[in-house]
């Protein structure tokens, strides 16, 4: 009788465990093609004084539940057209959800691949993970406060709006 209520404990901690591993995994959807609304990237570089601010629009691919993104365009003032991205179009900066909270509609991810280089000033920054938050009410994604890339490089922030995408 007491191997028979040992099974039961241990089966019940598995049988929890498993589902709030399961309530915390995450994925993105759905599969296919994806462009983001232009938001904004703020980065710190060597190449320039302070930080910089441009506007950005990504695209890419879902499959699997992972985006891809291959394609970014920068705008805004004369120091925004200096960069080249690292890893774009390939193989892209991959952005995997980590966590999704159906009841503050709110995840975790990570972005990783992500860097660029100058030429002149010269600057090489990355490549390297970013840490994102999604907001599934507003189809958000942005980072978590100021993050260091090699190369003594930060990105400040990095907001955009993907409306097609849905984190789950």
């Amino acid at each position: 009788m007491k191997s028979f209520k040992t099974l039961v404990c241990v089966s019940s901690f598995a049988l929890c465990f498993g589902a709030a591993s399961m309530a915390s995994a995450a994925s993105i959807t759905p599969d296919g093609p994806f462009t983001t609304n232009s938001g904004t990237l703020v980065v710190k570089t060597p190449s320039a004084p302070g930080d910089i601010t441009c506007n950005v629009t990504f695209g890419g691919n879902v499959s699997g539940g992972v985006a891809t993104i291959t394609s970014a365009q920068l705008s805004g003032n004369v120091l925004c057209s200096l960069p080249t991205l690292k890893n774009i179009p390939s193989p892209g900066w991959v952005l995997t959800a980590n966590t999704f909270d159906p009841g503050t509609q709110t995840g975790t991810g990570t972005v990783t691949g992500v860097g660029w280089t100058i030429t002149f000033p010269a600057s090489n920054c990355g490549p390297g993970p970013l840490n994102v938050v999604w907001d599934e009410a507003t189809k958000t994604l942005s980072t978590t406060g100021s993050q260091s890339l090699s190369g003594n490089c930060f990105v400040r922030s990095l907001n955009v709006k993907a409306p097609t995408l849905k984190l789950q």
